[in-house]
């Protein structure tokens, strides 16, 4: 247990603490929408990139982003960081027993380790050296163009779910599966859980192609198909996964394929 002048040893545990509102008042109640400072808040994702902000109280979330969230992970993220709402702490709160205070605690804990996922993607270049990426979007509008692929399915070796995939996401069945050429560790939030994704990523070169789904996409998030071509990628504001991709996929076609995957960062 730690004292309140003693806040800033979280620190050590991987934690910091911060303000929903800066207002000092004498309940939550007395909040207007305008103590909340929804700007700073992305600041703070943006610079400390934390796995996730946990919310102590309903309210503290409610002010920030107007909607009444239930205890509990939220589907909403800020980027790739989660968000996760605990009952309030407040003397206020006496209602919730403290051992039901404890139990939301205990699975903020547990949410926070990563669901390990392994994926395979497909880098689809064209002859025009145009790349093919898919539109995600969430449930509260972040975009984010990536390359087609997905989870290997149980029982699948990485060579069936890719071809799986791409029937699934473009419509593409025949082709030829080209080498590894870059691998992606990323840690993030999605749907209401924290994933570790371990990508691999392959070269995958058609004459052309017309991307038509053969599913509904929808639920996955999927809802746009596009060719780039590099200088578009280059000006592109929309968020690219990798970050990176116009960098290395310079790099793939001034030298080639590398002789073994690179590390493409996040």
């Amino acid at each position: 247990m730690l004292a309140p002048e003693e806040q800033f040893e979280v620190l050590k545990f991987g934690i910091g603490l911060t303000n929903a509102a800066a207002r000092t008042t004498r309940g939550s109640g007395d909040l207007r929408r305008r103590d909340f400072d929804r700007e700073r808040l992305d600041r703070v994702a943006a610079e400390f990139a934390p796995r996730a902000v946990a919310f102590v109280g309903k309210e503290a979330y409610r002010g920030l982003f107007g909607e009444r969230p239930a205890l509990g992970p939220q589907e909403r993220t800020l980027g790739d960081v989660g968000l996760f709402v605990l009952p309030s702490t407040s003397p206020a709160n006496a209602a919730v027993p403290y051992s039901e205070r404890q139990r939301w605690f205990e699975a903020l804990r547990d949410w926070l380790e990563p669901v390990d996922r392994v994926a395979v993607r497909a880098l689809v270049l064209d002859a025009q050296n145009r790349a093919l990426l898919v539109k995600f979007v969430d449930l509260v509008r972040q975009v984010w163009w990536a390359t087609p692929g997905g989870g290997i399915g149980k029982g699948e070796s990485p060579e069936q779910t890719l071809r799986r995939e791409l029937d699934e996401e473009l419509g593409l069945k025949d082709f030829e599966l080209g080498p590894e050429i870059w691998t992606r560790v990323h840690t993030f939030a999605w749907m209401g859980r924290i994933l570790r994704q371990r990508e691999h990523i392959h070269l995958v070169q058609v004459e052309r192609h017309e991307p038509v789904p053969t599913i509904d996409l929808r639920a996955e998030g999927v809802h746009e198909h596009r060719w780039w071509t590099l200088s578009e990628l280059e000006a592109a504001e929309e968020t690219l996964v990798p970050r990176r991709l116009p960098e290395f996929l310079r790099e793939l076609l001034d030298r080639g394929a590398p002789p073994k995957p690179v590390d493409v960062g996040i």
